[in-house]
């Protein structure tokens, strides 16, 4: 078992390619290059997972920003090849009528991980500080009790044993603005626009005012914010992805290619007939001919 050092990291495309090469006209890295590093990353990800899970450690990850800042799309490309077993997403909607009478880290309480667990938080317990500020959805008493209470709440996980680390997604109003319209014009993307998106575009401002705030009360040096610069979302997943691994000590314990044992066969099990099973209609390919046996 040998330490697997992330960053630096003589396979990354930072040391293997021509920097020229590297980048578009534009500034945005290459497909090609994106796509090379997001695997490499990704591997990575699956070591620290095993990690994780053989360790017995806890960790968890908030991820905080703007609307259309790219919090999910990051998200969706930690988790592509690990488990859900082990890294798990936490969305929550919306506080029920009886969570709105609970303390109100509560609801977050019991998503947290247990032993070999890793929680993303896709929002977290910052939407208080954020969204519920800004659109009136607490009140001004309720508001300051949280800015006081979340670093000692955070304390209190970092004392447990919990490995806490929170994301903040950096958007300019010009790029979020072009994510709306972009939203807006694609039928696959228009459930993403809510009405609650577009009011919190007309109070930018007051927005602003209250990340500060947060930024202010909460960004302490046991549990610091870590802001990633999201105007564009290639750049943000790779940074974000490569600053994670880099904060959590984890060891290569990937296993060797396993040897497949060999297939049991029985001369004396007979396979029911193919065209006896109600098959979906095979509308892309074709269904297995009716004299195939080797399969169930």
């Amino acid at each position: 078992m040998t330490e697997h050092p992330v960053l630096p990291a003589e396979e990354s495309v930072l040391h293997t390619a021509d920097e020229d090469d590297l980048y578009k006209d534009s500034g945005k890295i290459k497909k090609k290059y994106y796509k090379r590093e997001l695997e490499r990353l990704q591997e990575e990800l699956v070591r620290l997972q095993m990690w994780v899970r053989e360790q017995g450690l806890r960790v968890v990850v908030c991820f905080d920003g703007r609307d259309a800042a790219g919090k999910g799309g990051t998200i969706h490309r930690i988790t592509r090849r690990t488990s859900s077993r082990v890294v798990k997403v936490v969305a929550l909607d919306k506080p029920t009528e009886r969570e709105q009478t609970q303390w109100y880290f509560q609801r977050y309480v019991e998503h947290l991980p247990a032993a070999g667990e890793m929680v993303l938080f896709d929002r977290s317990w910052y939407n208080r500080a954020t969204v519920e500020r800004v659109m009136d959805f607490c009140t001004d008493d309720e508001y300051r009790e949280f800015l006081r209470s979340a670093p000692e709440f955070e304390r209190m996980l970092q004392r447990s044993g919990i490995i806490l680390l929170k994301y903040w997604f950096s958007i300019s109003d010009e790029e979020q603005e072009r994510r709306f319209q972009k939203r807006s014009n694609d039928p696959k993307r228009r459930w993403k626009l809510s009405p609650i998106d577009l009011e919190a575009r007309e109070r930018w401002v007051e927005y602003s005012r209250a990340k500060d705030a947060m930024f202010t009360h909460t960004d302490t040096a046991d549990s610091p914010w870590y802001v990633i610069n999201a105007d564009v979302k290639k750049h943000a997943r790779l940074n974000c992805i490569s600053h994670l691994l880099s904060q959590i000590d984890y060891e290569d314990t990937m296993p060797e290619p396993t040897q497949l044992p060999e297939r049991q066969t029985d001369p004396n099990y007979e396979r029911p007939a193919i065209d006896s099973q109600n098959w979906v209609p095979a509308l892309y390919g074709s269904n297995p001919p009716a004299s195939d046996v080797e399969r169930s």
